[in-house]
């Protein structure tokens, strides 16, 4: 059977709506998918200011929220269907929301973007709340990827997301491991924004900067980077604790940004050199390779210095095609729609950390019988 299915990510950075279709097929318990169709959606500045602002709302304001920002899926949805040709063509919708609060030491996490909104705009039926019951069983709800991981790609020792948040995942005694490092792109994105720009194409202005030796310690302090894992990271460590340390050295937006690319690649690094510290039986001896997707990826000059620094390690840095780069996690959200779909396990609890194995999401029927 072929499942057709979106999947919708909206990621710490802000920069839009992923939109991907996917069709997957299950064979022998082997999982093969190919992507259809992928856009990114720009949010309108008004839509920008709404995302980062709902942590600060009245409970009322942010269920309000919470049903706006449902409906405004839907109609991108809606709108993504019509510039494909997809009518009646999509099974399901799986749908990440956008990440608000996030508090696992309390077994809370929070994404707005209500799913039965999405499901009453799309008449479809709709997968919401991926990371709800891992939570509520113990876990980080983060990272969600390594399933997808799993099931869909294989082959590497290392997967590793730039996005607003870098995380990594791979495999090592037995089980699969991952977590948050640090924050990536959220921040490279606020440092830049003082030269009117929303990001550093290709990290050319990094590029010709210098490192700042006592920023560079000074961002190693936060106690977050001494946890063990499984951890994960909210938005608001980037923007609330690195950020204002950034802000304060006062250096230039060049040497800034050179600093703060080389604390991501020194973080990456290290998390790298713990996984290689405890490989398993399926350890490559003649090499290890780490698979970059999200959208630091196409930041040449931090992935030149990630391979710089991993190279010594043997670890060589595999770039796939800029499909795959920037509609990874919006196909994964898929992949999770339809396990959940299918009543099937759809986050593993050796990268979360919760009590058991779980079938997450809330499905919302918008589909008439």
């Amino acid at each position: 059977m072929i499942y057709k299915a979106i999947g919708i990510m909206s990621g710490s950075s802000l920069d839009g709506l992923d939109i991907a279709y996917v069709h997957f097929q299950e064979t022998g318990g082997k999982w093969n998918y190919e992507l259809i169709n992928a856009a990114c959606l720009p949010y309108s500045p008004e839509w920008i200011q709404k995302l980062k602002a709902a942590t600060g709302l009245s409970a009322y304001d942010y269920q309000v929220l919470h049903s706006e920002y449902g409906h405004y899926i839907g109609e991108q949805v809606n709108r993504f269907i019509d510039d494909f040709d997809l009518h009646h063509k999509v099974d399901l919708v799986s749908s990440h929301g956008h990440t608000t609060f996030h508090d696992p030491s309390r077994r809370m996490t929070g994404q707005i973007g209500n799913g039965a909104s999405i499901a009453a705009e799309t008449c479809l039926a709709v997968v919401s709340d991926l990371r709800a019951l891992d939570v509520a069983f113990g876990g980080q709800g983060a990272p969600i990827v390594p399933i997808g991981e799993k099931l869909l790609l294989g082959n590497h020792q290392f997967f590793l997301n730039l996005g607003g948040i870098a995380n990594i995942s791979y495999h090592a005694r037995g089980k699969y491991i991952a977590y948050d490092i640090c924050p990536a792109n959220r921040v490279l994105n606020m440092i830049i924004a003082a030269e009117g720009k929303a990001f550093d194409e290709g990290g050319q202005l990094a590029a010709t900067g210098n490192v700042n030796e006592s920023l560079l310690r000074n961002l190693e302090t936060p106690d977050y980077y001494k946890q063990p894992y499984p951890k994960s990271l909210a938005n608001d460590f980037g923007t609330d604790i690195i950020f204002p340390m950034v802000d304060a050295a006062g250096l230039s937006v060049p040497d800034t940004l050179r600093t703060f690319v080389e604390h991501i690649v020194q973080q990456i690094a290290i998390a790298v050199e713990d996984g290689l510290s405890m490989p398993d039986a399926e350890a490559n001896a003649n090499g290890y390779s780490i698979f970059i997707t999200g959208g630091g990826a196409h930041n040449s000059f931090m992935v030149e210095r990630l391979a710089a620094l991993l190279k010594p390690m043997n670890v060589s840095v595999v770039v796939p095609d800029a499909d795959l780069i920037n509609y990874k996690e919006a196909i994964i959200m898929a992949l999770m729609g339809v396990l959940r779909w299918r009543e099937e396990y759809n986050v593993i609890p050796s990268v979360t950390g919760a009590s058991r194995d779980s079938i997450n999401g809330a499905l919302w029927l918008g589909t008439e019988a």
